[in-house]
């Protein structure tokens, strides 16, 4: 049986690019974090770059297309290309505003959000398959995508999923160990709820079962200067009970690390790619040796 970390990585808000799921274009797969997550954990491991490939298995939760018709014809009849886009901030608030309120549940509909489910559960399918299926499970969120994880890991451990979920304990999230999340909205989020809401479990409770060694770890990173991502850990006692730490970064180049425009940085950021290294470092070794 081979002995890999099953990551899966979901992107936030913004329009549709099929590059994130594209896998052979390693500068544009999941915005290039996969080979930096790889060449890092490959030399904190002593290995070759190539043998990273035998230990990490990285796919992408790539759900955008399903609320990108619905924005743009929605875009074409409030005629947004005709209002003030000073650096790209119109298109960046309406994407971070439109994706937010159609992922929601309504009283009458949740179509949008089980399809965005449905897509992330196809993502742990192909984690699970050729010998996978119990893998310790690594989940990557930025912006609106931590937030959907988050949610997508609830209704696993809470038994609440509306969507087809498959048998294997990776699929059923018994095997989930690593949670990473940056630019998250998950506080506001929180804002449904007069306590502002029960976190996840990091690790799954069932994870002792099928690795007793891995103690897991939920890291949250954010920018001071991104508007849309904030701490976590503060939220109320039992988020602090949780999350191990949030991390205050400094990403993107001095061009726009002071901007709105940090939101999109983390992907790239040397201190997000080291800490998270660490993690798959530390977990593997906890799960196979």
């Amino acid at each position: 049986m081979s002995q890999k970390i099953a990551i899966a990585i979901i992107h936030g808000i913004g329009t549709a690019n099929p590059e994130f799921a594209n896998e052979k274009n390693p500068d544009k797969f999941v915005s290039g974090i996969a080979q930096r997550l790889k060449s890092r954990f490959s030399a904190l491991m002593g290995e070759k770059l190539e043998d990273a490939d035998s230990k990490l298995k990285i796919k992408p939760v790539y759900w955008a297309p399903i609320l990108q018709d619905i924005e743009d014809e929605l875009g074409k009849r409030l005629s947004i290309d005709n209002l003030n886009n000073f650096f790209g901030l119109r298109e960046f608030v309406f994407h971070s505003l439109a994706d937010s309120i159609g992922y929601q549940i309504t009283p009458t509909k949740r179509n949008i959000y089980d399809t965005v489910h449905q897509k992330f559960a196809e993502t742990l399918t192909e984690l699970a398959e050729d010998d996978g299926e119990k893998y310790p499970l690594c989940v990557i969120g930025h912006s609106l995508g931590s937030v959907i994880a988050s949610n997508y890991i609830w209704d696993l451990q809470n038994k609440q999923a509306n969507i087809e979920i498959g048998n294997t304990p990776l699929q059923k999230g018994e095997t989930f160990s690593l949670f990473y999340t940056f630019g998250s909205q998950i506080a506001l989020w929180g804002l449904r709820y007069s306590d502002f809401g029960t976190p996840i479990a990091v690790p799954s409770p069932e994870l002792s079962q099928h690795y007793p060694n891995i103690k897991g770890e939920w890291l949250n990173f954010y920018d001071r200067d991104d508007v849309l991502g904030y701490p976590i850990k503060n939220i109320n006692d039992k988020y602090k009970a949780v999350v191990k730490a949030d991390i205050e970064v400094n990403v993107s180049n001095f061009l726009i690390n002071w901007t709105p425009l940090s939101h999109n940085g983390y992907w790239t950021d040397s201190e997000v790619i080291e800490l998270i290294a660490q993690g798959l470092v530390k977990t593997w070794k906890s799960a196979y040796l």
